[in-house]
């Protein structure tokens, strides 16, 4: 089935176009409240923790928000979430409008709006999984569109605040990040879709009797620590490389190569109808990812360096998607939307890590000993992984034939 034919799947255009609306916001938030914190109190610092607060309530909350969507449901759960978030986000936009606001003010409120973060990426995973249910290859090309998509808000969400900022003040894009996602999320939870996700209730559990979802979900997050790391020092290692070549304005074009390599490269994860399963091919991704990084530490200039960033790029979306549906097959329908949030999560905190130990690392090794470090940790997850397959089969052989069908689905594959 093509991507078109996917979203001619009843309710599904509908349900994607609210959510994409909604996660736009995610991508204007960030840099409108930068820029508006900035402006209001005159300091860096100041806009710097604000967003440290912001970012990490919001990351690091996701699997207990997410735990509320699985419970009660989108229908019951997002609505308040998403009305606290978008007003806080009215009262940032308020205190940061004009000049003077207090920086223990807008820090206080920027930890509660992050705390409040609606998860709209797991949820819509969610609906996915529900939609296309478990039909050859559907969910795979339904996870590679929905991150691809997910990839190009994020990068298009800045540009919109460039343009907003030409215009009116920063805060006017947080106000505007606030209307998107409540406008979103309203048409999300319209949908019929989402209407027929109810909530698993407190006692549900899971495939084997489980009643957490991080139990077996050890190799997807691994990965997507190692993914995020790399990403992290990949973009503090793009500018210390141009600025070491006096072209600093190159910056954007490398990491753009990145994201055009990573959409090109979730697109063709989707198309291909995969014989091996999900958790056999994502260590295999992360060491394609390891190796580009590896051929960036060779890279003699900046156009080398774009090569190697589009290649790396094709490695990104592709073992992302497939953390999620490791993730996803895993926890099963109980827990599927803390799957996915504990898998956002170990990537946005490798990503924050790897960042900052890119910056430690830059100031000691050359910059070739630091694209091969960040090449390092893509590496030990590929191990890892491929270590976590090798045990469960192992499982899966040894096991009663009562137990067979459990060890079976550690490895991707179904037991009949």
């Amino acid at each position: 089935m093509s991507y078109a034919a996917l979203l001619r799947v009843p309710h599904a255009r509908r349900t994607f176009g609210a959510a994409l609306l909604g996660r736009l916001s995610y991508g204007t938030v960030s840099l409108s409240l930068m820029l508006a914190v900035k402006s209001a109190t005159g300091s860096y610092a100041v806009a710097g923790t604000a967003m440290a607060l912001f970012g990490a309530a919001s990351v690091f909350l996701s699997p207990l928000r997410a735990l509320l969507i699985d419970r009660y449901g989108p229908r019951r759960a997002l609505p308040p979430m998403t009305g606290a978030y978008a007003v806080l986000l009215g009262v940032l936009a308020a205190l940061t409008w004009r000049p003077g606001a207090y920086g223990l003010l807008l820090g206080v409120a920027a930890l509660a709006a992050g705390a409040c973060t609606p998860p709209l990426g797991p949820t819509m995973r969610t609906v996915w999984s529900e939609l296309v249910g478990r039909r050859e290859g559907l969910l795979q090309r339904a996870y590679s569109l929905d991150g691809v998509a997910e990839e190009l808000l994020l990068v298009s969400g800045p540009l919109i605040v460039g343009v907003v900022v030409q215009f009116a003040p920063a805060a006017f894009g947080v106000a505007v990040s606030a209307v998107l996602v409540a406008v979103g999320t309203a048409a999300f939870v319209a949908s019929p879709a989402v209407r027929a996700l109810t909530g698993r209730g407190a006692g549900r559990r899971g495939p084997s009797g489980k009643t957490s979802p991080v139990r077996g979900l050890t190799q997807p997050l691994v990965v997507a620590v190692g993914v995020g790391l790399a990403l992290g020092a990949l973009d503090l290692l793009v500018l210390a490389f141009a600025d070491a070549r006096q072209h600093a304005d190159a910056v954007a074009w490398v990491m753009a190569a990145l994201s055009a390599g990573s959409a090109v490269g979730g697109l063709a994860n989707g198309a291909i109808t995969w014989s091996t399963p999900a958790r056999v091919r994502l260590p295999f991704l992360a060491a394609g990812l390891a190796a580009a990084l590896g051929a960036a530490a060779l890279a003699p200039g900046l156009v080398t360096l774009g090569a190697a960033a589009v290649t790396a790029g094709l490695f990104v979306a592709p073992a992302l998607t497939t953390a999620y549906l490791v993730a996803d097959e895993t926890a099963g329908p109980a827990f599927r939307t803390q799957a996915g949030a504990w898998v956002n999560t170990a990537v946005n905190a490798g990503i924050s890590a790897g960042t900052a130990g890119a910056g430690l690392l830059v100031a000691r090794l050359p910059l070739a000993a630091c694209f091969a470090v960040a090449a390092a940790a893509p590496v030990a997850a590929a191990v890892w992984g491929v270590r976590g397959v090798r045990g469960a089969r192992r499982t899966a052989e040894a096991a009663p034939g009562d137990s067979v069908p459990d060890a079976a689905q550690e490895t991707g594959t179904t037991a009949r």
